[in-house]
């Protein structure tokens, strides 16, 4: 095994230090973007709740469905 000069080592700390670095800021951008996401399905449950309920008056106030009969001209 062969020992590498110190700048070397030095060189490979400070990018693996950059690529840490560069990932840490990834991993927050990607927590944000997954929070704000979150805010949207939330957002978009409440709309669908709502309208379901609406949907459910509207069934229950439209009393039964019309007798299917045939046209007169038959």
């Amino acid at each position: 095994m062969t020992d590498l000069p110190e700048d070397t080592d030095a060189a490979r700390i400070a990018r693996l230090e950059e690529h840490v670095a560069h990932q840490a800021v990834t991993i927050e951008e990607l927590s944000d973007q997954l929070a704000e996401q979150w805010r949207v399905v939330e957002q978009v449950r409440t709309k669908l709740d709502r309208l379901t309920e609406r949907f459910l008056l509207l069934e229950e106030g439209a009393g039964e469905a019309p007798a299917i009969t045939r046209p007169p001209h038959y």
